[in-house]
């Protein structure tokens, strides 16, 4: 009965990892009659002139754009727009037949968001109810449900303060006391070595490394055919930054499915050991 107790989590980035490109580029830019290249030098623009971070210089942007296009951002218009993400090849079968997998070895695991992406929109995907906890950037908004500020920056260094929470199961994000308390490792809900970090680019390196070096797996995924894209993810395993890489494809018997899977059993063996050790030394 024990091993239906292991917990493991798997901890996605969003943009490039389960989907293509940025998710503000599926409906939100087409809304405000901008493409995504003028868009992104805006920001790169603005971030460099005010010395600001990015994810909330691409915020409070969106907001004023919008306005000026007279274009909605109450909570439910960003859910619409995530309605019209096409994610990657056999992501919306894949959280329940890896939860299956992993329960049937005696695994408990959960699936966690952590993206620079908008929560409101993710919400919107078919996928967002597999997820635990989703840890994104959001919105605040005003009494009416119109987004009018950042309520919630995640960028590529605080993307690892999730990754701790999930590991003291600090999930209150206004209790910053939680997240920074020392909780001795046997007592930690999720320890490191039994979770999964799958992300895309260089806002990913620091989860990356994070995790690689405390004992769990990360995986550096890129889109299937696309020029340069495998390159890229290799050069991270190059740089010992990832344990290694694959395709973006979710899909049952792909390389991403064969790891995951190999992932799950390691923990569930190494588990069966250690509970076999205790037993022993009593």
């Amino acid at each position: 009965m024990a091993r239906k107790h292991i917990p493991m989590t798997i901890a996605y980035d969003f943009d490039g990892t389960l989907a293509d490109g940025n998710m503000q580029e599926h409906q939100f830019l087409p809304d405000i009659n901008m493409k995504p290249k003028e868009f992104w030098a805006e920001v790169k623009k603005l971030t460099k002139e005010h010395q600001a971070d990015e994810v909330l210089v691409y915020m409070n942007l969106m907001l004023r754009k919008a306005g000026a296009s007279g274009v909605p951002v109450r909570r439910e218009d960003f859910e619409a727009r995530g309605k019209t993400i096409s994610l990657f090849e056999g992501v919306e079968g894949w959280f329940d037949r890896i939860t299956e997998y992993a329960r049937q070895k005696g695994v408990r695991l959960e699936h966690v968001l952590v993206s620079s992406g908008n929560a409101e929109i993710f919400a919107g995907t078919p996928i967002a109810p597999k997820f635990a906890h989703v840890y994104a950037s959001k919105f605040m908004f005003d009494e009416n449900g119109v987004a009018v500020w950042p309520a919630l920056a995640v960028n590529y260094t605080t993307k690892t303060q999730y990754l701790f929470r999930i590991n003291k199961g600090a999930h209150d994000l206004s209790d910053n006391g939680a997240v920074n308390k020392y909780v001795l490792k046997k007592d930690r809900p999720v320890p490191f070595e039994n979770m999964i970090f799958i992300g895309d680019g260089s806002t990913d390196i620091p989860c990356f490394r994070l995790v690689k070096e405390q004992g769990g797996l990360s995986i550096a995924v890129y889109k299937p055919r696309a020029k340069g894209a495998q390159g890229k993810a290799e050069g991270y395993s190059e740089d010992g930054r990832v344990h290694c890489v694959a395709p973006a494809i979710y899909s049952e018997g792909g390389d991403l499915d064969r790891i995951v899977k190999a992932q799950i059993d390691a923990v569930a063996a190494r588990a069966s050991v250690e509970t076999l050790f205790a037993k022993e030394a009593k």
